[in-house]
């Protein structure tokens, strides 16, 4: 190695340490834990006009989708995906009822999402979302683009029940 190599070492500055991954920042190839279950994350969808990210997990052949919305605080929710249709999404209702719980809408909202990796909708574009909640505070999450329907149902997680495992 030349003298001015060494000097040159000596003299620069050294790479600054990269950030560590947070649950926000995570993306396809991460690994998580949720509810003491270990996912891969194969996919993500953000909002950003909404600060909003859904990761699909993998865990086997269990796929499972963690919506999180960071406002005053950040909120976390475990979904799976339903079988379901509905004719238009200019006519999806306020209340639903399956299997004896009726869920009232909470929010509905629509915006443009980018997506990377395997996810429900494989390219961006204008997503429309309409949220639910029942009685007992089970979760439905209906989401609408380009004609196609996703039914998911679940429930709150609690942010102590939300970590990032590995970050690639």
């Amino acid at each position: 190695m030349s003298i001015f190599r060494r000097i040159k070492n000596l003299v620069s500055k050294p790479a600054p340490p990269q950030p560590e991954k947070s649950i926000l920042t995570v993306g396809p190839g991460d690994v998580c834990e949720v509810s003491l279950v270990t996912y891969q994350v194969t996919g993500r969808t953000q909002n950003r006009q909404r600060n909003a990210i859904v990761l699909t997990l993998q865990d086997g052949s269990d796929i499972k989708y963690l919506a999180i919305e960071d406002r005053e605080k950040t909120i976390y929710s475990l979904y799976h995906p339903i079988d379901g249709r509905l004719d238009s999404f200019e006519e999806v209702p306020t209340t639903v009822e399956l299997d004896d719980r009726a869920y009232h809408m909470e929010e509905h909202y629509s915006g443009f999402i980018q997506s990377s990796g395997k996810t429900p909708f494989q390219q961006g574009g204008e997503q429309y979302v309409w949220q639910y909640k029942s009685d007992d505070m089970m979760l439905l999450r209906i989401e609408w683009q380009d004609g196609r329907f996703m039914l998911y149902e679940g429930e709150s997680v609690l942010p102590a029940d939300v970590r990032v495992l590995r970050g690639g």
